[in-house]
């Protein structure tokens, strides 16, 4: 028995009491350890306790857990993302309890056939890459899947899943929403989930779909920091089943271990919707602000307008009009923003003071990086109407408007426009992140499926002073190569993955962990920065090694491997 607890990572012996010989492997069981009650999983049976050994009985059967393939799945996927077993296994247990597993689903009505050479050809492969372009309609690689057997369909977010099964239930399929429905997908219906369903149980997998795999959402935050693509692949392969990997601009790291399917340029080209680009090089970067006067038409215009911004606040970067000195902390020298009239506050430490230069005294200060809550009311002025703010942090439905502006989470909330603008683009463009073009690309897909494909009417619009960069070229031209061919020869240049494997090390214990690990073979430790060492080895076998030898101090220490935002 592994018992459900961060801190210990081994199993126990336990004797099954008489009236639970039914008790099968991955079920969930509490049982006595250390002089209390504990939750845990079968992940062996059959076992010969060492002689001489009393054994404690099992407590109590508490319901159906992860399969015996799940149990190893996790034992893997502890190895290859420097986790606990337990933390895995409770993402595979069902979220309520469940005494037994119903019965075998019977397909109602037969699946409709699909006649798609490239989607039958993604499924010809142990793992493809299906690129398909940001409008066209997934649903058909949905139903290639389901006509093999049962299928894992995994998506993005929950509200997808929903809409990919009644797609489903029209077209005569079982469907088993995860993890709502997590005992049908066990008995063999078809699983459609979000994250978390890459770990949900299954009868007998025929095909495993990820749509949208370059999404960073598929990423686990918390440690370990499993990829859903990544487990995917892995369950597959040792399930013997296709697995399709579906995205408009697919990964390095999904074509690095995929086949790649692409429909040819007319298809691609109609899927995706024209892009305008206003060129800025030639703007004064202090005067011009964040309205161009080419941008001003496209926002009087008629239709709804979507504008993008991922700068939260009113203010993020202030400078005296008078001397021109910027804005900063006395304390620890960040750059201060505005969080109301008349008060600044420090981004890093969170010191305020009024709104007054420390090198003149000057009270009139210029903003020269706009907070979306500023944008909002600029925006206002110059269209003479209400404009609705939206970002992450919104509650409720969203207020009926013309023109709405947000941070990127106002490509979810509003599905359908005439216009999305980007008002700076060079803010995703050049972020200090290795992986900075891979999610403004990510962006402007997202976008694409707001406004719609090309001669719906529907445009993208585009603020920049990089109109020759990769990304904005790829969606110009409709044509992610140009994206992947840069990308590809920029990472391998710096060494940077998939060409690599790193991990991030940080926390209150981290220093005696990297003390720990030392200079393993094959492994370059780099740091310490803001309390964070980067791991960076050749391939992830040696750097999981690595890190699976090394005994985990105590305190509290972050073991992140793939971090998305380094």
């Amino acid at each position: 028995m592994l018992p459900d607890e961060p801190a210990i990572d081994r199993e126990f012996d336990y004797l099954v009491p008489s009236g639970m010989e039914d008790l099968a492997l991955g079920d969930v069981v509490r049982v006595g350890l250390h002089g209390r009650r504990v939750g845990g999983w079968v992940v062996e049976d059959d076992v010969a306790p060492a002689p001489g050994l009393a054994l404690s009985p099992v407590a109590k059967r508490s319901g159906v857990g992860p399969s015996g393939d799940l149990i190893d799945l996790a034992g893997w996927a502890a190895w290859r993302w420097a986790g606990r077993r337990a933390s895995l296994l409770r993402t595979a247990t069902p979220p309520h309890v469940v005494p037994s597993l119903p019965a075998a689903p019977t397909r109602a009505t037969p699946v409709p056939a699909v006649r798609d050479e490239q989607v039958e050809q993604a499924f010809s492969h142990p793992v493809s890459v299906l690129r398909l372009p940001p409008t066209a309609d997934r649903f058909p690689v949905a139903l290639a899947a389901v006509a093999r057997g049962q299928a894992l369909l995994l998506v993005p977010s929950v509200g997808q899943a929903r809409s990919l099964a009644v797609r489903l239930r029209r077209s005569g399929v079982e469907v088993a929403v995860h993890p709502r429905d997590w005992a049908g997908g066990a008995a063999g219906q078809t699983i459609v989930g979000a994250r978390a369903a890459a770990w949900a149980r299954a009868a007998e997998l025929a095909a495993v779909v990820v749509f949208d795999e370059h999404d960073e959402v598929w990423q686990e935050e918390r440690t370990p920091t499993w990829h859903a693509r990544e487990v995917a692949i892995e369950r597959a392969r040792r399930a013997g089943v296709p697995c399709v990997l579906v995205s408009p601009i697919p990964s390095l790291e999904a074509l690095d271990v995929g086949t790649l399917v692409a429909p040819s340029r007319r298809v691609e080209r109609a899927g995706w919707p024209l892009l305008d680009v206003i060129d800025r090089r030639g703007d004064d970067p202090v005067k011009g602000g964040l309205w161009s006067e080419r941008l001003v038409p496209v926002l009087r215009g008629e239709g709804r307008v979507v504008c993008v911004l991922n700068r939260k606040g009113r203010a993020r970067l202030l400078a005296c009009v008078r001397c021109g000195e910027l804005a900063r902390c006395e304390a620890c020298g960040a750059s201060m923003e505005q969080v109301e009239a008349g008060v600044l506050r420090c981004r890093a430490c969170g010191t305020e003071r009024p709104q007054v230069c420390q090198a003149c005294g000057g009270l009139a200060q210029k903003n020269l990086r706009v907070g979306v809550t500023r944008a909002r009311e600029e925006l206002e002025a110059l269209v003479g109407e209400p404009v609705v703010e939206v970002t992450g942090a919104a509650e409720g439905p969203i207020a009926e408007a013309r023109v709405y502006v947000g941070t990127e989470a106002v490509l979810h909330q509003i599905p359908v426009a005439d216009r999305v603008v980007f008002l700076d683009l060079d803010q995703e463009l050049l972020a200090p992140r290795y992986r900075a073009a891979e999610q403004a690309l990510s962006l402007l897909t997202r976008a694409a499926r707001v406004v719609g494909r090309r001669g719906e009417g529907g445009r993208v619009v585009v603020q920049t002073r990089l109109p020759d960069h990769p990304v904005v070229q790829a969606v110009l031209r409709a044509d992610p190569t140009l994206h992947e061919r840069s990308e590809r020869a920029r990472r391998q240049e710096l060494r940077q993955p998939p060409f690599t494997a790193m991990a991030e090390v940080s926390g209150a214990a981290a220093p005696e962990l990297v003390q720990r690990l030392g200079t393993p073979p094959g492994v370059e430790v780099l740091g310490p920065s803001d309390g964070r060492w980067l791991l960076r080895a050749g391939d992830h076998r040696t750097l999981c090694d690595a890190l699976a030898a090394v005994p985990r101090p105590q305190g509290r220490v972050r073991v992140a491997v793939d971090p998305l935002r380094v």
